[in-house]
């Protein structure tokens, strides 16, 4: 079905197979020519006046020259009009990069020594290939569970670094069906050379088919629903209902949350993944920081799906400031870190108050903070 991209004569140019391959590829040979004019250039006319003004009497002296404003402006203006030709065209092909289109289909991506785990949104998981359909935009949401690495498809004229912690994103849409090799650019351990893999576009209609007869599993929507609701115990605190302690999840994605001290911030996916991780480093304005951290207890993956579910859950819109209802016993506004129960109580109710840093109160400025209720105990699956 596939064919292997084609090597041109030159192997440090791969074929053009995205959007913008080719702006990557104007830009840099427009480099190569500025270049190449000023070193030609430069070396000529060196070798020219060496040979003109070469020592013809000994001891002669040379007539003295005091300047030449036309000269001097003509090598100020020149070089600043070249300059400025390649920051524009740097800065147009790095805005087209690097903003994100919203209707793009989004796939979720973990490197690891050494290997790349991906898994679309059907739940269809890859390792090392990466199937996806012609004419489409794809982003890529990306994280790492060791190691900094770097996703690179040179076809696509696209990379972007994987780093640990954090996630980062990169987009591409492909314009011919065929093979592309993807490679980790960032050297990552002894076996760095061979973290490489596959990239298939496919027809939309072959794309189809190779969906439809993969098992897909739980989708990542559906694992992170799992988790949340059962195995991490989550809507215990976050649902409705008159026992909810944290502030509920739904509508947060994309929404303003104000926090103590002032400060507002997007709740966006790296919210969210801070939010489980490290729960006390952003206070949501009117609560106490009382969830305890769940790093090291959840991995890589499960917190894409557990991202991938409260985003599933919608946003009640940019610019909405999340400091009610949608606040959370933890200090993070509806996030799953807000107030999720303690991992450490097998039992799963609440820990007594001498156990936790601070109150476990909510603030009474908030008049949505919940009471002081005892946590129900169902947590047989944590």
């Amino acid at each position: 079905m596939f064919m292997q991209q084609n090597s041109s004569w030159v192997p440090i140019f791969p074929e053009q197979a995205s959007t913008f391959a080719w702006q990557v590829d104007g830009l840099y040979f427009y480099l190569l020519a500025i270049t190449a004019f000023f070193t030609i250039g430069i070396v000529a006319a060196l070798i020219f006046l060496v040979i003109k003004y070469r020592e013809k009497e000994k001891y002669a002296t040379g007539a003295e020259i005091h300047g030449s404003i036309g000269l001097e402006t003509l090598w100020s203006i020149i070089p600043f009009i070249i300059a400025m030709t390649v920051f524009l065209g740097g800065a147009i092909v790095y805005y087209n990069q690097y903003r994100t289109p919203k209707d793009a289909m989004e796939i979720y991506v973990v490197g690891k020594q050494w290997m790349w785990k991906l898994q679309h949104q059907t739940g269809q998981r890859e390792i090392n290939e990466l199937h996806v359909p012609v004419g489409r935009k794809v982003k890529l949401t990306m994280t790492t569970e060791d190691v900094l690495h770097d996703f690179f498809v040179p076809a696509f004229r696209t990379k972007m670094d994987v780093v640990p912690g954090r996630y980062t994103t990169l987009w591409f849409e492909a314009t011919k069906p065929g093979k592309y090799r993807l490679f980790c650019a960032e050297y990552c351990g002894l076996n760095h050379s061979g973290m490489g893999g596959w990239v298939y576009v496919m027809e939309q209609r072959d794309f189809d088919n190779w969906l439809s007869g993969n098992v897909s599993g739980q989708t990542p929507v559906e694992a992170g629903r799992d988790l949340f609701e059962n195995k991490l115990g989550c809507a215990s605190c976050h649902a409705g209902g008159p026992q909810q302690r944290g502030g509920k999840v739904e509508g947060l994605y994309n929404t303003d949350v104000k926090l103590v001290g002032g400060q507002t911030v997007k709740a966006d996916d790296e919210y969210i993944r801070n939010s489980i991780l490290n729960p006390s480093s952003q206070i949501v304005e009117g609560y106490q920081p009382i969830m305890p951290t769940f790093k090291g207890q959840v991995t890589e993956e499960q917190l894409v799906s557990l991202v991938a579910y409260i985003k599933s859950l919608g946003s009640e819109g940019s610019g909405a400031t999340s400091t009610g209802s949608g606040s959370t016993g933890s200090g993070t506004s509806g996030s799953p870190s807000s107030s999720m129960p303690n991992p450490t109580n097998p039992n799963g109710g609440r820990l007594p108050t001498s156990q936790l840093t601070n109150s476990s109160v909510p603030g009474a400025s908030n008049p949505n903070a919940p009471g002081n209720t005892s946590e129900p105990t169902r947590r047989e699956n944590r």
